[in-house]
């Protein structure tokens, strides 16, 4: 069967992307809101662009009633945050952390999660994750008539916990096995890694 994208809303659009693209990371969001509070938030359309500089993107769109999300709103004001990389033992969490709330209120008022300082960050890091990074607000770029936001994320700090990573020769390695990410399917369907295999690259 093949889809005519030009006739097919922009919501089933999207219903057969995230069910092609798959697995997809999870870039968990700490950010802080006007009133001092913390947002906390999942967003799977998310990934690595660039090295140098270390940028990240995050296309974060509205919600329902057209406003925009609140984790977004933060980036662009405050500019400090953190991107957890959840585990799959947080996929309850994850999604609980989905849920739309009145701006201010943080979803971590119902979450059973420890919460860790980030030096030189105004937002903390979840402890129990096993990677965390400070990032920064460094560009955005809208597409689309619901103006979708495609926000680039300057890396400063990376944590990762001592448990998932090691070292050889001067190189750092993380224990991807160890670390389990959350992987993002398509509609309520998350993953994880299964079984893990390596192929030496041609030289």
């Amino acid at each position: 069967m093949i889809f005519d994208f030009d006739t097919l809303s922009p919501n089933r659009r999207y219903h057969l992307i995230t069910q092609s693209l798959v697995p997809r990371p999870i870039a968990w969001i700490l950010s802080r809101n006007d009133n001092d509070s913390l947002n906390l938030a999942p967003f799977s359309f998310f990934n690595a662009v660039c090295s140098d500089p270390p940028l990240l993107m995050l296309s974060i769109g509205r919600k329902e009633g057209g406003e925009i999300k609140d984790s977004r709103r933060n980036i662009l004001s405050k500019r400090d945050f953190v991107i957890q990389i959840p585990s799959r033992h947080h996929a309850a969490a994850v999604t609980a952390s989905a849920a739309s709330l009145e701006y201010g209120e943080s979803e971590l008022a119902s979450l059973n999660l420890a919460l860790a300082d980030f030096p030189g960050c105004s937002v903390p890091r979840i402890s129990d994750s096993g990677i965390a990074m400070h990032c920064e607000f460094h560009e955005v770029h809208y597409l689309g008539p619901a103006e979708q936001a495609i926000v680039y994320a300057r890396v400063r700090q990376f944590y990762v916990s001592d448990d998932i990573l090691s070292e050889t020769n001067g190189r750092h390695s993380i224990d991807a096995a160890a670390l389990d990410p959350l992987a993002r399917l398509g509609g309520a369907q998350y993953a994880s890694l299964g079984e893990l295999f390596a192929i030496a690259r041609p030289s």
